[in-house]
């Protein structure tokens, strides 16, 4: 389980990497238009919406590392491993509630603006820019669930991460 969590991980942050480098290219590339006198208004839509994927994914992937949302200052004045190990599990509890509501929301908003189009590029559809949400949750939680069997794993053998 732990190679297949690691692998989606790192597909997660290379997808958006990806994003990430075609946001930065279109930014870019719509400068140099403006700078020349080119109309490319197509820019403004696949730079925001890369932008949005790339920031999804990486606050998915971030979830397994425990990078993306943590309560330092109030493990850190825990002393018990066991404590610290148990609020580890109630926090990454309250995430999972938070991404399972991103998978239903998102869904929901991925379906209903499914066949809406992009303004700049009619023959395009919103309803895969909004998939991003859903993904996110559900990688997200599946780095949650993965991480909270873990903690059980150490708190069964006596310790903590």
């Amino acid at each position: 389980m732990k190679k297949f969590v690691d692998t989606l991980q790192k597909i997660q942050i290379a997808v958006g990497g990806l994003l990430l480098c075609i946001f930065l290219a279109t930014v870019v590339y719509q400068i140099t238009c403006r700078y020349l006198g080119i109309a490319a208004m197509w820019t403004e839509d696949v730079s925001m919406y890369s932008f949005i994927w790339a920031v999804f994914m990486g606050a998915g992937a971030m979830v397994h590392s425990d990078a993306h949302f943590a309560f330092t200052s109030v493990l850190d004045a825990i002393k018990s491993e066991r404590k610290k190990a148990a609020l580890r599990i109630f926090i990454k509890l309250i995430v999972l509630t938070f991404c399972v509501l991103m998978i239903f929301y998102g869904y929901k908003a991925a379906k209903q603006f499914w066949n809406f189009r992009w303004i700049n590029i009619p023959s395009m559809k919103r309803g895969p820019t909004w998939l991003c949400i859903p993904i996110c949750g559900a990688t997200a939680s599946v780095y949650l669930i993965y991480g909270i069997a873990e903690q059980i794993k150490q708190l069964r053998k006596g310790g903590a991460n």
